[in-house]
């Protein structure tokens, strides 16, 4: 994924090309919506259903951890929930495929393969959501978890859920290349659910009845490769270098720091696909990466390398409300 424009949240003026380009983008975005609206374009259902978890923002908001929250939850509640997802960056994109522990990243997308090593839940990776949601349905999957998709529409859907960085926000509020908005603001409205993502903050302020705080807390840190697990404590007052390849590294770095570690950062573009020579920091400290990273580190010899599991902590209340709209189990 390129570089994030400066202008998108620092305040700056957009450029004038962009500026052009963003009317452009809006008019097309309103045409679309309309012939949704209007049944010229159709929507599909697979008939079971269906949880979208997405955002408006271009970029890292926190909606992995979230989708596998709400599979666990699922679980726990009694139904058999697989994933929906395009599966960004992999290599054959038109190649619709299941996704298995242990295959490699560039078949099926960082992500999907992360979802599906940490959940064991079904994962189908395909453009076409709608054929992705009705491959799980007949693989026995009673809920469909789309991985981002809200502005999927041709798949219909019961469920959104609008995840949005609680620092970032809609950064300038202007549509692409402009800013940073995929939709208009006003589409999050359409959203029956909106979480903020406070990142590591102990206790996330009040936020307003329609909108759901997300905490991310850090688990047991594990080796990349093989040896004893060890709490994040461990690490405390070391220096170590500090790798993600996400939307939004600084926020790794932030919850390493509020760990007591020193951090040397190395951000590397979102999905970016490692080699071995990226790890050449030339020095031997330990290394700290997101399991986002790791799925596509597996194969390399960074014995000093050490994965961080990050969890989402939402209050009791949003799975409540969550689950009230599904049929009981």
């Amino acid at each position: 994924m390129p570089q994030t424009p400066a202008w998108w949240f620092d305040g700056s003026t957009p450029p004038w090309w962009a500026r052009i380009a963003s009317t452009g983008y809006a008019g097309l975005i309103a045409l679309r919506r309309s012939a949704y609206r209007r049944g010229l374009l159709r929507q599909y259902h697979p008939g079971v259903p269906v949880i979208v978890v997405g955002n408006i923002v271009a970029g890292g908001s926190g909606k992995t951890p979230l989708v596998l929250a709400v599979i666990e939850r699922l679980r726990a509640a009694g139904y058999t929930p697989g994933v929906a997802s395009r599966g960004y960056g992999r290599n054959d994109a038109r190649t619709p495929r299941w996704v298995d522990v242990g295959m490699d990243a560039a078949l099926c997308g960082d992500e999907p393969l992360l979802i599906a090593g940490i959940s064991g839940a079904k994962v189908r990776v395909d453009r076409d959501r709608v054929a992705a949601a009705q491959a799980l349905r007949e693989v026995g999957c009673d809920v469909v978890v789309c991985d981002d998709g809200l502005q999927h529409y041709r798949l219909a859907r019961d469920i959104e859920i609008e995840v949005q960085d609680q620092r970032r926000h809609y950064g300038n509020g202007r549509l692409l290349p402009a800013g940073p908005l995929r939709e208009p603001i006003e589409r999050a409205a359409d959203c029956e659910f909106r979480v903020l993502n406070f990142g590591a903050v102990p206790h996330p302020v009040a936020c307003e009845t329609t909108e759901w705080p997300m905490r991310l807390k850090i688990g047991v840190v594990r080796p990349l490769h093989t040896g004893a697990r060890l709490s994040m404590e461990a690490f405390r007052d070391q220096r170590v270098h500090a790798v993600a390849g996400i939307g939004e590294p600084e926020r790794f770095f932030s919850m390493l720091r509020e760990a007591g570690i020193g951090v040397v950062p190395h951000a590397f573009p979102d999905h970016h696909a490692y080699t071995p020579e990226d790890f050449s920091f030339g020095s031997q400290l330990h290394i700290l990466m997101t399991e986002k990273d790791a799925v596509k580190c597996a194969s390399f010899a960074l014995p000093s390398a050490w994965v961080v599991p990050i969890s989402a902590q939402l209050p009791e209340s949003f799975w409540s409300a969550l689950l009230s709209r599904l049929p009981h189990r």
